[in-house]
């Protein structure tokens, strides 16, 4: 992979990082306690989403058992929609570094970006309540929690982007065939989580809209 390359998809990783540890106003980066109080916050909300998803996680019991005032939480995050968004963005960091350690290794880039995205949806697979929460409050989210969504918005496209392995800054095209496939991807997330899709009807979607990979490609 190119400079060039790392660049396009090093700044959109880097702007998502670095919204993920900012205050959520979008304030100021946070002090090492802040974010450390921050993490103990996310953790608490996973915890409750994987026992009983969307209706489980809950402001007050939040606040119990990361042991934070609730005041502060709610400076934090202002609703249970800001802090479940704001828990999909630490999921989906974590699962970025992860395939920065374990990339897909298929030669052709269509290969590598659907596996990509069902080794994430099987991630979502393993703990359905989880997924269930965060793909809600996605859904739910109004323009308030605008910054969240685009941050998650940025580390999908981040994720696409480092698994087409471009060897040069990605054209308007290929930018408008990830914006399709993010739309794919979540699209299939919720017709699985109502039990509308299969798994097997998930896979066939997410390989078919990756071949706008290949259409895209410059000089086609």
């Amino acid at each position: 992979m190119s400079s060039t390359t790392g660049a396009a998809s090093g700044s959109t990783s880097g702007s998502a990082s670095g919204s993920a540890s900012g205050s959520a106003s979008g304030g100021p980066p946070l002090t090492e306690r802040q974010e450390a109080r921050r993490r103990r916050i996310l953790h608490a909300s996973a915890q409750l989403a994987r026992r009983g998803g969307f209706d489980a996680v809950q402001m007050r019991e939040v606040a119990e058992i990361s042991n934070v005032a609730l005041g502060t939480l709610y400076r934090y995050f202002p609703s249970k929609i800001h802090l479940l968004v704001a828990t999909m963005q630490d999921q989906l960091q974590h699962m970025h570094e992860t395939l920065h350690k374990r990339p897909p290794q298929e030669e052709d880039s269509a290969a590598r970006v659907a596996e990509t995205l069902m080794r994430a949806f099987r991630a979502m697979q393993r703990e359905p309540h989880l997924a269930d929460a965060m793909v809600r409050a996605l859904t739910f989210a109004d323009r308030s929690v605008s910054p969240e969504v685009d941050t998650v918005s940025r580390l999908t496209t981040a994720i696409i982007l480092d698994a087409m392995g471009l060897e040069s800054a990605p054209t308007p095209e290929q930018l408008s065939a990830v914006r399709v496939i993010e739309h794919t991807w979540h699209s299939a997330l919720i017709t699985w989580l109502s039990g509308r899709a299969s798994i097997a009807q998930v896979k066939i979607d997410i390989e078919t809209v990756c071949h706008l990979i290949d259409v895209t490609a410059p000089g086609r």
